[in-house]
């Protein structure tokens, strides 16, 4: 749990135009091989083939989060909008074990 209690400051936040292919590439292979996984728990497929499948998925999902984070993270450090302070080191790095 938790136990800092500083409020977490909330900036909006557009995945760069250049990634979004990227990470829509990479949301869509999950999502097929999720399907596979699903297949193959169903038709009663060894447990380590399964095992395999569902790790790709997984870093399938890692690569588009750390995509999406990356580019937040540059957003927020590079901050257009003059009316917000930017994003310390701290709330950085919270925003980065979000995905650990």
């Amino acid at each position: 749990m938790d136990t800092d209690s500083t409020p977490i400051r909330r900036y909006p936040v557009k995945v760069d135009d250049d990634a979004v292919s990227s990470v829509l590439n990479r949301l869509r292979r999950a999502q097929g091989q999720l399907a596979g996984v699903i297949a193959m728990i169903e038709a009663g497929r060894d447990c380590k083939d399964v095992v395999t499948q569902l790790a790709a998925v997984s870093k399938a999902l890692d690569r588009a989060g750390f995509k999406i984070v990356a580019s937040g993270m540059r957003q927020c450090m590079n901050n257009a909008d003059e009316s917000q302070a930017p994003m310390t080191e701290e709330e950085l790095e919270k925003l980065f074990l979000t995905l650990a």
